[in-house]
């Protein structure tokens, strides 16, 4: 760890251990390092996320460094919680979840078919998405999962479109670590919740004040 820990960061050679906190024994190393690292180290927040729009709906930092795929149903969870408690109608539902190829998991995808949430965005291979599917393919995707009779071909065309393309989400992630989520700056758990929230307001605060002004991208106006 420690001859790891002074190899280059941002193409600088560090002189001293930067990358693991002794006072934060929450943080673990997990097995699929860089190039230059064998081993990362750190917190990854998972984030639910309105594709087009940008609007961060759920954020989790787990302890340590867990599997992708562990902190997939709590994410969702806290965004099925708030919909509870909103009075809006029509009643607000998650059509569809995206994802990378880490949380590509038999039992994720199986418990979300069983709340009616489509996993076309979670790929099962390293191959793209297709954004336009045909109405085979679309029929394959609405029985294979069991919800040919909760969910539409047009709710099944919009989940391909929104989850195939990685910099979409990539520009949240870059969103909130420009606004003080990249470097948690204070100690334990917590501190990094209180952190990553604090970049998520501020990020979703930036996303209505564009929405207002009608600065919105091509693809979220045509969604």
């Amino acid at each position: 760890i420690s001859t790891q820990s002074r190899r280059l960061t941002q193409g600088k050679k560090l002189p001293h251990c930067k990358i693991v906190n002794a006072h934060d024994p929450t943080i673990a190393p997990i097995m699929k390092g860089k190039s230059n690292c064998p081993t990362q180290f750190g917190r990854k927040p998972g984030l639910i996320s309105e594709p087009t729009g940008g609007f961060i709906f759920a954020t989790r930092v787990p302890l340590g460094n867990p599997i992708d795929a562990s902190y997939v149903l709590p994410l969702v969870d806290k965004v099925h919680h708030a919909i509870a408690r909103s009075t809006v109608r029509p009643t607000l539902a998650i059509h569809s979840v995206a994802g990378d190829l880490g949380v590509n998991d038999p039992e994720v995808r199986h418990a979300l078919h069983a709340r009616g949430i489509l996993t076309v965005g979670l790929p099962k291979t390293v191959a793209p998405i297709n954004p336009h599917p045909t109405p085979e393919t679309i029929l394959d995707i609405l029985n294979e999962a069991g919800l040919n009779r909760k969910r539409t071909p047009h709710q099944v065309q919009l989940a391909c479109a929104c989850g195939y393309s990685r910099p979409v989400v990539e520009s949240h992630i870059a969103s909130v670590l420009a606004r003080g989520a990249g470097q948690i700056r204070y100690k334990g758990p917590q501190g990094a919740v209180v952190q990553v929230g604090m970049a998520v307001m501020a990020h979703n605060g930036a996303v209505l004040v564009r929405i207002r002004q009608q600065r919105l991208s091509k693809r979220a106006q045509k969604f």
